[in-house]
């Protein structure tokens, strides 16, 4: 263990982030940290590098450990270029290049003199040790691998750092960051600004890294490559999960189920106790209450569970009003640019209904701009394009430049919706998590992710039959993500979709189109298919979760084992539980007899009434002892 966080709490102002939070990291560990926004996830990363201090609480770290952090605004050194900001790293290790390059000289010089040329000959060798294990000799390629992988041109690398924009600047200090290999990388939302090509170059460099990773991202085929385990913060407490983002997707749904079963046991055993004293009270006798007391005192030390949360989140569906003629889409030679400039040229692409396709290409060759010329906000320079018999576009901004600052959330939809009445906008609404008084903010204040919901709630009542969305999982959570695809799943409409992330794509799409400036090419499936076909010999690459076919076979049949397992282990947990109710209904009968005066008139009947009683309530307590290391075993697999 490396990193330690014990019960740590923190507030600011009377909003409580943290409370109670443990975590512990191995050495090794490349742990994802995920949680709605606002649960405190950043905050806790500032703790852990020192930038904030907790309220209350411990933090141990392993003596002397070297801790990297990329906060989600980086900072450069003003004067510097791209390439001088990385190539500063290696200062230390151009300073030994310097030193040995003097020793050379000395050492020449020194030839006539053998005591002191040994002694050079000495501080030469210890000096070369240290720089050829600083990586001496690769320091460069290093810097010009990273500034690669991060999709930095040649051209940008004598670009001045601190005039960079902002996606430019968290990746230089991304990158700046990965060259200094800390003991512990701590990273917040790296993977925003990054097209595919360098979050793909990022997964590797990660799975590669030797040593500790902590990462904030809402990118869920991102944490299924890198991760080996999550801690997901919730209601200011953090859980733990070992596995990848699917993994823990899993296992959170199961370690709910099983909470909840738990609480509602645990309630149903208090009012059955609670049931019972108030029969033994009601009998009013002296016997009677004193064993009414016992319980109420068993029942007092009971440490009760408390009832299992569950974040809100958005339930909506996509309906169309009616359906399209066959063909939805048809593009011949479009073409668009701005000045000299030219985005895409000579594109083609025919949409049949029921296509569902991810848009994707490198940041900036004009997939938005494409998507506008659709939507008839802007018009291309050359070619053409036509929407087939019945087609009805709706179209999902990113941006979110379709709504009126200055309504109310209600108007805003109202408005576009005048036929519908008010209690249809505002379930619609409440659907997106827009209740009671939350109607009647103004559009100004709103976050990206509101905005975003507002947005949807315009597109799902239209009904429209071919959706074009640009960027739509932006600025929501991992769970309104989920729900958002699963409207789309059974959506019987056209879909033309422009993302980067790759975890939706594979969920939606069955068709894959990559911008180039020369047009598009299109590939069949979804994204993982995408990459199968730019790799033929895809049988040995590794897998959205990051394992091979051979590998994946292997996990399914642990996986089936498993199952089978659970499956044994809960029918053993239910036939206990059957059995304790059974026992506890003739421990009741027996209570029912021994608290009936009539019971003693014969002592040899009262005397075996008590013998049996005790006999059941000593069945009754070997049983519970079944049933707890039985649900101990049921849980220890739920767990993995």
């Amino acid at each position: 263990m490396i990193l330690s966080l014990q019960n740590i709490h923190k507030a600011f102002g009377g909003n409580q982030v943290l409370s109670d939070a443990s975590l512990t990291v191995q050495k090794g560990d490349r742990m994802g940290l995920v949680g709605v926004n606002g649960s405190g996830k950043s905050t806790l990363m500032k703790i852990i590098c020192g930038q904030e201090v907790a309220d209350k609480g411990v933090v141990h770290a392993k003596k002397d450990m070297k801790i990297g952090y990329l906060a989600q605004r980086g900072v450069v050194t003003e004067g510097q270029t791209v390439y001088q900001e990385l190539a500063n790293v290696f200062l230390p290790v151009r300073e030994m290049e310097m030193r040995l390059r003097e020793l050379e000289r000395s050492m020449a010089d020194t030839a006539d003199d053998e005591m002191l040329f040994i002694q050079l000959c000495s501080d030469y060798q210890r000096l070369l040790d240290a720089f050829e294990s600083e990586n001496g000799y690769g320091w460069q390629s290093a810097v010009m691998g990273v500034l690669s992988g991060l999709g930095f041109t040649y051209e940008q690398h004598s670009l001045m750092a601190d005039k960079l924009s902002g996606g430019e600047l968290t990746r230089l200090c991304l990158g700046k960051l990965l060259l200094q290999r800390p003991e512990l990388l701590l990273l917040d939302e790296p993977t925003n600004h990054l097209d595919m090509e360098a979050l793909a170059w990022l997964e590797k460099y990660l799975c590669d890294y030797t040593g500790t990773v902590l990462v904030i991202s809402h990118d869920r085929y991102f944490l299924d490559r890198v991760c080996t385990n999550v801690a997901e913060l919730l209601g200011g407490t953090i859980e733990q999960y070992s596995g990848n983002y699917s993994a823990f997707s899993q296992k959170r749904i199961q370690l709910f189920e099983s909470r909840i079963k738990a609480y509602e046991l645990q309630q149903k055993e208090i009012a059955r106790q609670e049931a019972i004293i108030a029969r033994y009270r009601m009998y009013n006798r002296e016997k009677s209450i004193r064993a009414a007391e016992s319980r109420e005192k068993r029942l007092e030390k009971i440490e009760r569970l408390k009832k299992p949360e569950q974040e809100e989140f958005i339930r909506f569906r996509f309906d169309t009003a009616r359906r399209s003629g066959d063909d939805v889409l048809v593009i011949k030679g479009l073409g668009k640019g701005f000045g000299d400039r030219v985005l895409f040229s000579s594109l083609d692409l025919h949409l049949r209904a029921g296509d569902r396709v991810a848009l994707i290409g490198p940041n900036g060759v004009g997939k938005t701009t494409l998507m506008k010329c659709l939507a008839g906000d802007i018009h291309p320079d050359s070619g053409s394009f036509r929407l087939g018999v019945n087609v009805d576009p709706g179209y999902y901004d990113q941006h979110q430049a379709r709504l009126d600052e200055r309504k109310t959330v209600l108007d805003e939809v109202w408005d576009a919706y005048p036929r519908l009445d008010q209690s249809t906008v505002r379930g619609a609404l409440g659907l997106f998590l827009f209740t009671g008084d939350d109607v009647f903010m103004p559009i100004h204040t709103l976050s990206g992710g509101e905005k975003g919901r507002v947005a949807l709630v315009k597109l799902m009542l239209g009904k429209h039959n071919f959706l074009l969305l640009d960027e739509p999982t932006n600025h929501l959570d991992m769970d309104s993500c989920e729900v958002l695809e699963e409207a789309l799943d059974g959506y019987t409409g056209t879909i033309l979709a422009i993302s980067h992330d790759r975890y939706f794509i594979n969920r939606f799409a069955n068709k894959v189109c990559v911008l180039h400036t020369d047009g598009l090419t299109e590939y069949a499936g979804n994204y993982d298919s995408y990459l199968s076909q730019l790799n033929p010999l895809g049988e040995q690459e590794p897998d959205a979760a990051g394992i091979t076919k051979t590998m994946l076979s292997k996990v399914k049949r642990r996986a089936r084992a498993t199952s089978e397992q659970i499956a044994e282990q809960r029918e053993r947990v239910r036939i206990l539980e059957d059995s304790i109710h059974t026992l506890e209904c003739k421990i009741l009968e027996y209570e029912g007899k021994l608290a009936n005066t009539d019971t003693y008139k014969d002592t040899s009947a009262a005397a075996a009434v008590t013998r049996d009683y005790y006999a059941v309530k000593a069945n009754l307590s070997e049983l519970y002892d079944q049933w707890a290391d039985a649900d101990e075993g049921l849980q220890m697999l739920l767990r993995g």
